[in-house]
């Protein structure tokens, strides 16, 4: 340490720290920490008789992080541990500097019982709750019949059977795409979560199917992992849960799209049966058809009516019948305005008559003449009296077939001189 705090406070490439100086400041900076509880999950133990210390690997469930511990082998034994077993350890960090690892060397380990995990996933659920992972409007319907299946399941497990078996026993054509993964133990949700997104990534698959079948609630743990039920809500395809059976409902059936009862639930819901869509044509196409006949029945009975009415029994009787009814109109509308038209011409001649007789010509015929005033311009005006017309005025003296001109003679009424 007398060497650690000799060495200057940053190092460069001039004069740079040699490895045992970097080694004791990771070691005092882990030394800090100081002592720390830790839970997680263990998936590696190894605690050989004879010997002393007992060596564990603690994974954390919902991240792909695992850390070395050591134990004294009775403390290990005390608690009878397996592979799996969920625990909270009680150590402080050492840094080994020769190696350059870090460990957590624990004085204290103890189990989660069933009550704690119980309670720990009824607190993520209403967390998950009041974020709204739970809610319906959030829920997407799966396709009628989906052109790729995705499933995510255990190797050659019963859910896998059931599923396939199932879904091609509805509809034989239905094709899948199946991820095999661990469904229990430290390393299952990481690739669950995996398988998820490589399916959700594929643009032929159209719905995906996460089944499981029953067990312990040790064993569908990763189930209701926060991890896992958020990457199933981040996937943009429909999922459909089957975890376990019946009375089991891990969290992720609550964020699912659709949650199935069973493996074979899902398989009969994920595709509709060929036999039930092949009846519902046969149905539909019966149905269609009596419509049909219907129709065309009801269509020629209401043209047979039609057919029968007189206007399209005798179509040309109403047309004569009517034609005669125009005729009679129209004689009877060209009497009227011929005995019209003669009973004007009657009044006007004799209107013309009693014209003819009170006019000028006639009275001139009788004898009578209308001796006018002549000036060099022209016709003046009718002579009324004598006096008018004084020695040397011209005059023109009208008669029936014609006219005269004159020239007074003498005034006072004297003879005038006619001339033609």
């Amino acid at each position: 340490m007398t060497e650690q705090k000799a060495q200057p406070p940053r190092s460069s490439p001039e004069e740079p720290w040699p490895v045992r100086t970097v080694a004791y400041k990771i070691a005092d900076w882990i030394g800090r920490l100081g002592d720390v509880w830790v839970e997680g999950q263990v998936t590696q133990l190894s605690a050989r008789p004879g010997t002393k210390v007992a060596f564990l690997t603690l994974r954390d469930p919902s991240a792909d992080l695992s850390m070395s511990l050591t134990a004294p082998v009775g403390l290990v034994r005390e608690g009878q541990l397996t592979e799996g077993s969920r625990v909270v350890v009680h150590g402080k960090p050492n840094y080994y500097a020769a190696r350059g690892t870090i460990s957590l060397r624990v004085d204290e380990i103890r189990a989660v019982g069933i009550g704690e995990l119980l309670a720990r996933i009824e607190r993520l659920r209403k967390l998950l709750a009041a974020e709204g992972l739970f809610d319906a409007r959030r829920k997407r319907r799966p396709p009628f019949l989906p052109n790729k299946i995705g499933l995510v399941t255990g190797r050659a497990s019963a859910a896998e059977r059931d599923v396939l078996t199932n879904a091609q026993a509805r509809w034989p054509a239905a094709r899948f795409r199946v991820i095999n993964v661990a469904v229990q133990g430290p390393s299952a949700v990481p690739e669950v979560v995996r398988a998820l997104g490589e399916l959700d990534a594929d643009p032929e698959v159209d719905v995906i199917v996460l089944a499981r079948g029953g067990g312990s609630v040790e064993d569908l743990l990763p189930f209701s992992d926060e991890a896992l039920c958020r990457a199933v809500s981040d996937c943009r395809t429909p999922l459909l849960s089957a975890i376990g059976h019946e009375p089991d409902t891990p969290l992720v059936d609550h964020v699912a799209d659709v949650r199935c009862s069973t493996p074979t639930d899902a398989g009969k819901r994920v595709v509709p049966d060929v036999a039930e869509e092949t009846e519902r044509l046969r149905q539909a196409r019966d149905r269609a058809r009596r419509a049909l006949r219907g129709w065309v029945d009801r269509e020629r009975k209401l043209l047979d009516a039609l057919r029968t009415r007189p206007a399209l029994a005798d179509p040309h009787g109403p047309l004569e019948r009517r034609s005669e009814e125009v005729q009679r109109l129209r004689d009877r509308a060209l009497r009227a305005v011929r005995n019209r038209v003669d009973a004007e011409n009657a009044g006007l001649a004799a209107t013309s008559a009693r014209l003819t007789t009170l006019g000028p010509a006639a009275t001139l015929a009788r004898g009578y003449a209308v001796v006018q005033l002549v000036s060099s311009e022209g016709t003046e005006g009718v002579l009324r009296s004598a006096a008018d017309a004084p020695a040397g005025t011209r005059l023109r003296v009208r008669v029936a077939d014609g006219a005269v001109h004159a020239v007074v003679e003498g005034g006072g009424g004297g003879g005038a001189q006619s001339g033609s």
